[in-house]
């Protein structure tokens, strides 16, 4: 994590800072606010303030905000003096550390407010596959395109390919196209020269160039404007950008990622994205199942949810009932991860005993889970196998389908030809000649096995 200490370092916030790089922390310094502002405005990135209480806290925050910096506050200060300390919180600072420090301490805050302690909880197969995958791609610079319902994990799983890749130990950097409007993201991502419109009152760094050397995760792509999606086109392309109302363009060394919750090929059929930058962004697509197709992962990811918000509200750990178990295993979780991660954080609070029981799993409008039935488990668990096996089919040629199909009934027949027509509906000639073809061009074909077997062939 990366992060930034605003005020003079002397005694107890140098020590801070010492306790801050052996947690893990890249730490850098300057003096004052004004010197904050300037050096986030000229790309020096941070994913936390540590602010001395004594300075303008609110002057920062405001002069961030003029500027779309949004980076978290912690106020730190000697003696603790409530007073201050209230006024920081006032202020927009998320936490306030006491000085002298305590070790402990900055770890926890500095992960609370960073929010980076999400590892990856995989133990279904479906999710599992996927991983394989993003570790096969991960040392490469290809650009990623990582699908999936909202909440399943993309910007996880985008985070996770980073720590995987060559470029792990310099900046992620990640955009959310959605949440920012189209006249203010292009200056986000690109940067603007002083005076390129009104309000620009000085150069500003955008997210590429923050980004260079390592990461850019364009999360929500599709959210972007037709005309803005040229010009990401060209960067990528190019791998130099244009600053708003600059004169020349600048090079940036960087790998792509990108997100979204809707099929990026129907948007290309309406016209509202393009083509050429779909491919661009394409190489590998990483399509990550929702919640309800990776039922294996449920418990595990609430196991993991209750040990973190038990820590986080400093409550000792509790582990699930069985049966809220089975109950988190038996719901669909149409909200995916980020819904589930919500029931539980509320189950940690609401559990009034040894462990998090049923009843305190509760649904957003305050229903507890309904216990599941056994007759709908096993309804609900073939109809995921069948979705399961249908994907498979999708994007295969007939041939490739028929081809599939006979040779897995033939091995189903452990070689028996004269079974294995019968139950495709095809002549016995149909299938020999079918398999000689498969044999022809070099695939494998199951063996005539016992007698039956050897006179059929």
């Amino acid at each position: 994590m990366r992060l930034l200490v605003v005020g003079q370092l002397n005694g107890q916030l140098a020590t801070a800072v010492k306790m801050a790089m052996s947690a893990g922390a890249k730490v850098s310094h300057v003096d004052s606010i004004a010197a904050a502002t300037h050096a986030l405005r000229a790309g020096q990135g941070a994913d936390l303030l540590l602010v001395d209480y004594e300075l303008d806290i609110a002057g920062l925050i405001r002069a961030n905000e003029a500027e779309r910096i949004n980076v978290p506050v912690v106020a730190c200060g000697v003696a603790a003096d409530p007073k201050k300390a209230a006024d920081a919180i006032r202020a927009g600072a998320k936490e306030f550390i006491p000085l002298p420090p305590e070790a402990e301490l900055i770890a926890a805050v500095l992960a609370a407010v960073s929010d980076e302690n999400r590892p990856m909880v995989v133990r279904d197969a479906a999710m599992q596959s996927v991983i394989a995958l993003a570790d096969q791609v991960a040392p490469s610079d290809a650009s990623i395109l990582i699908t999936g319902e909202s909440g399943v994990g993309k910007e996880v799983v985008a985070r996770y390919i980073h720590q995987k890749s060559r470029r792990a130990a310099r900046p992620f950097i990640s955009v959310n196209c959605a949440a920012i409007p189209d006249n203010l993201l292009e200056s986000e991502l690109f940067g603007h020269e002083k005076g390129a419109f009104t309000g620009a009152v000085a150069r500003r760094i955008g997210k590429f160039e923050e980004a260079n050397g390592g990461t850019l995760l364009l999360d929500e792509i599709s959210e972007m404007d037709a005309r803005l999606q040229a010009k990401l086109l060209r960067a990528i392309q190019e791998r130099e950008i244009d600053r708003v109302g600059g004169a020349k363009p600048v090079k940036v060394d960087i790998r792509i990622l990108a997100t979204s919750n809707r099929d990026l090929a129907q948007a290309v059929r309406d016209g509202t994205f393009r083509e050429d930058l779909l491919y661009r962004l394409n190489v590998v697509n990483l399509r990550l199942p929702p919640l309800r197709e990776r039922p294996g992962d449920v418990v595990a990811l609430a196991e993991h949810f209750a040990r973190k918000y038990a820590a986080a509200n400093g409550l000792a750990n509790k582990p699930i009932s069985e049966e809220a178990k089975r109950r988190l295993a038996g719901h669909a979780w149409p909200g995916n991860v980020r819904e589930l991660e919500n029931a539980i954080h509320r189950a940690v609070l609401l559990s009034s005993g040894p462990e998090v029981e049923e009843n305190a799993i509760r649904l957003p409008d305050g229903q507890p889970l309904a216990a599941v039935d056994p007759g709908a488990r096993a309804a609900q668990a073939a109809y995921q196998a069948a979705e399961t096996a249908s994907r498979a089919f999708v994007g295969q040629t007939v041939a490739a389908m028929e081809q599939q199909l006979i040779l897995d009934t033939l091995s189903h027949c452990l070689g028996n030809r004269t079974h294995a027509a019968t139950i495709l509906g095809i002549s016995i000639r149909t299938l020999r000649n079918k398999l000689k073809e498969y044999s022809d061009a070099g695939v494998a074909v199951p063996p005539p096995q016992g007698a039956m077997g050897a006179s059929a062939a």
